[in-house]
């Protein structure tokens, strides 16, 4: 079996001398470095007593085959280590590194070279090391090209009185030994793929952490200068951030060269939204590219794209690399475009989905933004209205969300799907899809048998909730649209909570979500521990008289529409505790299931 990674032994000068050669690329260097300054000066102390540093892991690109025929050799790309090595950069090399807010700033360490027993050796700078005339307040000074010893040492010397010019040499030429360090550089072959990678990264890696398809992807794009991939980067980075924090575009803002790209432009409105119904990150923002311009599930089919393979003769070309970062690009504009994010967004609201409490499932709205995209470029082909789009995308999603399409196996799934759309066209697949998928018996059996859950965050539950707000239904014994309760109110028991625990029904059972309804607190708190039959019956008197006891309703046809929209079975005025379990849930059951069904059929 060959060997699929070969180990070597080099100095931190050779390390950083690869890098200022871009001979090894480092992604991460385009986005905030993420250690302390106290990280960056353990590794400095570190280095300087001669202890070990770990290992760099380096991943060989593969050659690439140019036009001419003649062959361009693949850049390494720096996959575990990148805040080592940018500390070193940092701190010896006196490069910036960028902050949080991606501002620019060199991380200084401080050396003092008669550090007694007890005291720090080094610091990271502060004022007082540069006062302080017996700290060397940035060490990057003595590893710079054509530093003068001598004339460094005189001033030192001039400035600490008792100081031998021999003993303060002597600690320069200690201090200069770090560069002569030696670190561990894992070098992965270039024919391995993601998954091996991937487990050697695991093995290797004592932290645990875990590599995936967007990690590569991203490397992949940082490290590409000849086609815009640095550029890209960054506009994936600063939307994403911004989609989450748009107070970042301030931050944003002071990055003149991308300032100055068609990037800044396109994502300005991100500064002025404020809506949580879809913000991706950059695995979502490349799977969704992706696919709309690929046709494509699988992540890692892009890392190979971006390497330039070619996958009918398995080679890698230039061709392929450059026209795969047009495509990505492409993919990446359509994405932050304002309109297709605001369109897309106002499609799943209009389905119901009006609050992020609704959606559990990011890659499924990956899935139904990539459709969205789809069919605003392939309408007019596949024989669709503009008009019909959002609600073609927000019924394959309210599918795809009560199916769990995409639980499991997701990247596979869509592959399929998007193989299958392009070759049958939008609607023909999705009625192929809905003919297997949503049968009579998933309607009447399989959605009744979902719904016995305790989980309120069951995405059939959620689905029954969106329905709610698309038909504009009022809670439960109130004028009050449950629209309005969904992110300020509360969800309450049907059967109170309190009724049942003192009538020895386990919490497995009081929670199910067929007890669950939407109720203004003042409704709730009126009910209190009242059992069903004798609020409701109360509430029906209150019909009659008008004086309001439970709830805001007077009128008995509001009253009965309202549980009607409530899938409150019509006998529960005459339902106690032992109808509970083997009466009231396995009717409301079944009411929510025929309302999702309806709701469904409406979109």
């Amino acid at each position: 079996m060959a060997e699929k990674y070969s180990i070597e032994q080099k100095t931190v000068e050779n390390i950083l001398g690869t890098i200022r050669n871009e001979e090894i690329a480092i992604p991460e260097i385009q986005r905030p470095f993420v250690w302390k300054g106290a990280q960056v000066r353990d590794l400095i102390d570190s280095l300087y007593n001669g202890y070990p540093a770990g290992y760099l892991i380096v991943w060989q690109n593969p050659n690439v085959k140019l036009k001419d025929g003649s062959t361009s050799i693949g850049k390494k790309i720096l996959i575990d280590g990148q805040q080592r090595v940018t500390a070193l950069m940092t701190a010896i090399d006196g490069r910036e590194v960028l902050l949080d807010d991606y501002s620019s700033k060199q991380i200084k360490i401080a050396f003092n070279p008669w550090a007694a027993e007890g005291e720090a050796t080094f610091e990271v700078q502060t004022p007082v090391h540069v006062k302080d005339r017996k700290w060397i307040p940035d060490i990057s000074v003595v590893f710079k090209p054509g530093f003068d010893d001598y004339e460094f040492i005189e001033t030192y010397v001039a400035a600490n009185e008792g100081i031998e010019r021999k003993a303060i040499n002597q600690k320069i030429k200690e201090l200069q030994q770090i560069v002569h360090r030696q670190l561990g550089v894992i070098m992965l072959d270039a024919n391995l793929g993601i998954d091996e990678v991937t487990e050697i990264f695991v093995r290797i890696n004592s932290q645990g952490k875990v590599l995936n398809e967007a990690d590569f992807a991203m490397s992949k794009i940082a490290a590409d200068v000849k086609f815009g991939g640095n550029m890209l980067r960054k506009a994936i980075d600063y939307f994403c951030h911004m989609a989450v924090e748009p107070s970042f575009y301030a931050s944003v803002a002071r990055d003149e060269e991308f300032m100055a790209s068609d990037y800044a432009a396109e994502m300005k409105w991100l500064k002025d939204d404020y809506k949580e119904i879809y913000d991706p990150d950059y695995a979502d923002m490349l799977r969704v590219s992706l696919m709309h311009k690929f046709k494509r599930g699988k992540l890692k089919d892009l890392v190979s794209l971006l390497s330039g393979r070619d996958f009918a003769d398995r080679s890698f070309k230039e061709s392929i690399m450059k026209e795969s970062f047009e495509k990505l690009t492409l993919g990446v504009h359509n994405f932050i475009n304002e309109y297709n994010t605001k369109q897309f967004v106002q499609a799943i609201e209009s389905a119901g989905f009006v609050s992020p409490s609704l959606l559990r499932s990011q890659i499924t709205l990956d899935f139904a933004y990539t459709l969205y995209l789809l069919l605003q470029e392939r309408c007019a082909e596949w024989g669709i209205p503009k008009i019909e789009i959002k609600n073609l995308v927000r019924r394959w999603f309210v599918m795809a969300t009560l199916t769990g399409r995409y639980a499991g196996s997701p990247e596979s799934k869509m592959d399929r799907d998007l193989r299958g759309i392009d070759e049958k066209g939008f609607r023909p697949y999705l009625a192929d899809v809905e003919a297997a998928e949503l049968s009579e018996a998933f309607w009447s059996v399989s959605l009744v048998q979902s719904l016995e859950t305790s989980s309120n965050a069951h995405p059939c539950f959620n689905v029954f909730r969106a329905a709610q707000v698309f038909f504009a239904d009022k809670s439960l014994l109130s004028s009050t649209p449950v629209a309005q309760l969904i992110d300020n109110g509360d969800i309450h028991h049907i059967f109170p909570k309190e009724f049942l625990k003192a009538n020895g029904i386990p919490k497995s059972l009081y929670n199910q979500v067929a007890n669950f309804t939407y109720l203004e607190t003042p409704v709730n708190i009126s009910i209190g521990k009242k059992s069903p039959n004798e609020y409701f019956t109360a509430a029906l008197e209150q019909c009659k008289s008008g004086k309001v006891v439970v709830g805001t309703i007077t009128d008995p046809e509001e009253l009965i529409q309202n549980l009607v929209t409530n899938c409150i079975p019509p006998e529960i005025g005459s339902m106690t505790v032992d109808d509970y379990e083997s009466r009231f849930l396995p009717a409301r059951r079944k009411m929510m299931a025929a309302k999702i069904r309806k709701y469904y059929e409406a979109l």
